[in-house]
């Protein structure tokens, strides 16, 4: 193999693919990148064997040929390389990949590339094309409530429901549960679903760039995955085997009281509030009085930590309904408070031992559902 390439080029792509190196593992190759000649171009592909991540640029090829290199050094190495081209040069018998940049020499020891996985071709026939900006809001308001911990698998994946012409996703973890359709390109003949890890679509939405035109989804016949085609990046996931919790149900449909704020004033009161309650499992009362012919409907978010003190903060609100006071985990209500864009946001209650529902006003796609905590009256 002998390649040339630009240092920004192959600075950007070890940092795409980086991220699904895995830093610890019993197969060293699981610890490099691959190299590797591709039509021309260079691909550099990188696996946790949960997800990989290739990708293609730009490259001057003057012999063909693969390797595999120890991830961070090699991207570290580019990084202190200038704004210059990048000459890679294999000598295969020993398995080093010479690298120079200037007046900069390196030799980098690999590991041969029939080592590395098989990666897998996404399905050109059978895919769905999305809008990258609809895929990567969708992500966004939806991968943050999924389980964190590995006690129940299907909790740390995003249940996504391909139907006719939307795209259904959601995520929980038990405590709050968020809910996004969106408008998919074509038409699905045959409703499906599947159980996408938060971790890989936090990954797509990372990659996804202003410029990019399309995104095409793919799930290649039984290999329990899926790929996401991002133009010049490849992102491969294992798809989460199990049943996602039947969801439906635990959204409310109806409510006594219905509370519209302003998006970003609510959030500011709540991330507030969440300095105050750290320490008091992020519990924070949120209370709403509709207010009179003499004073003006408002709601309060106050937090009390018997070690480092308390808050109140009141905002501005119009009220349909009862008086209630609920207690939230205040940083989750702040989570998805920051994943709406629209200038205003309802709090939808019933009691203070139901959930509330947070609903961007004039979005009716998007609906996140937070459980209420107990406090001491």
């Amino acid at each position: 193999m002998k390649i040339s390439c630009l240092q920004d080029n192959l600075a950007k792509g070890l940092s795409i693919v980086g991220r699904a190196v895995s830093p610890r593992s019993t197969l060293p190759v699981l610890g490099n990148v691959l190299l590797a000649v591709d039509n021309g171009r260079l691909k550099l592909s990188a696996t946790n064997l949960e997800i990989v991540i290739t990708c293609w640029i730009g490259a001057t090829v003057q012999e063909a040929g693969a390797t595999t290199v120890p991830a961070r050094t090699f991207s570290e190495l580019i990084n202190t390389f200038p704004q210059d081209r990048v000459d890679l040069t294999l000598n295969k018998t020993t398995e080093t990949l010479h690298v120079s940049c200037g007046k900069i020499q390196a030799n980098v020891k690999g590991i041969n590339a029939n080592e590395f996985p098989v990666i897998p071709d996404p399905d050109q026939e059978n895919r769905i094309r999305m809008e990258p900006a609809v895929l990567k809001q969708v992500i966004s308001q939806v991968a943050f409530a999924a389980a964190t911990d590995d006690s129940r698998p299907s909790l740390t994946g995003v249940s996504t429901t391909f139907e006719g012409s939307r795209i259904i996703m959601a995520a929980t973890d038990g405590f709050r549960l968020s809910v996004r359709s969106a408008h998919i390109a074509g038409y699905v003949e045959k409703p499906f679903n599947v159980i996408i890890p938060a971790r890989a679509l936090h990954e797509v939405a990372r990659i996804i760039s202003d410029d990019l035109e399309a995104v095409y989804i793919s799930m290649p016949s039984g290999r329990n995955q899926i790929i996401f085609d991002l133009d010049n990046t490849l992102l491969v996931s294992q798809l989460i085997d199990g049943k996602f919790p039947d969801y439906a149900p635990i959204i409310p449909q109806r409510h006594t009281t219905r509370t519209v704020l302003n998006t970003a004033e609510f959030t500011k009161a709540c991330r507030t509030a969440d300095i105050f309650a750290r320490e008091s499992s992020n519990t924070a009362r949120v209370s709403v009085e509709p207010g009179d012919g003499l004073s003006p409907a408002f709601a309060t978010v106050a937090a009390n930590s018997k070690e480092t003190g308390d808050n109140v903060a009141q905002v501005d609100a119009n009220v349909d309904g009862m008086p209630v006071e609920i207690a939230f985990n205040v940083k989750f209500m702040a989570d998805a408070l920051g994943v709406i864009d629209t200038p205003q946001v309802a709090l939808e209650t019933t009691s203070p031992n139901e959930p509330g529902v947070l609903k961007p006003v004039g979005d009716n796609d998007f609906v996140h559902i937070i459980m209420p905590m107990n406090f001491n009256r």
